[in-house]
């Protein structure tokens, strides 16, 4: 069985889908690739990001990165991680299944309780929604 590839997809590209990008390949590298990008990439991943992440073992170094760069990729899964419409959550033109599941933007509060809450929320939520897609 060959790895499938999924992409997370978000605005800024700084939190929640390099979070999830981050615990996939940490967690699910044996059957999942994760990648992520935004439609306007912040430019940086989050300090915060990083640090929950490596309060779960998971070493990520990530790279902001816009949406654009993955046109020619064929994903198996597209999945749009912004949590309201009013944040703008990127439309995909690409290949790939398409499904959403919003996690709150803990960038907005600068907690870092409000990081390991969304940190926790993925790695909870983005493994089952991948065991569906067999």
């Amino acid at each position: 069985m060959s790895v499938k590839k999924v992409l997370f997809l978000c605005t800024g590209n700084s939190c929640r889908s390099q979070m999830a990008e981050a615990l996939v390949n940490a967690r699910l590298s044996a059957t999942w690739e994760a990648f992520s990008a935004g439609t306007k990439p912040a430019g940086y991943v989050h300090a915060k990001a990083i640090a929950a992440l490596a309060e779960i073992g998971i070493a990520h170094q990530g790279r902001s990165k816009l949406a654009d760069e993955f046109k020619a990729v064929d994903f198996d899964l597209v999945v749009t991680v912004c949590d309201s419409a009013a944040e703008e959550c990127p439309l995909w033109l690409g290949k790939g299944k398409r499904l959403h599941h919003s996690f709150p933007d803990p960038a907005k509060t600068d907690d870092m309780n409000d990081f390991r809450a969304v940190r926790d929320a993925i790695e909870q939520a983005i493994p089952q929604i991948l065991s569906t897609q067999v």
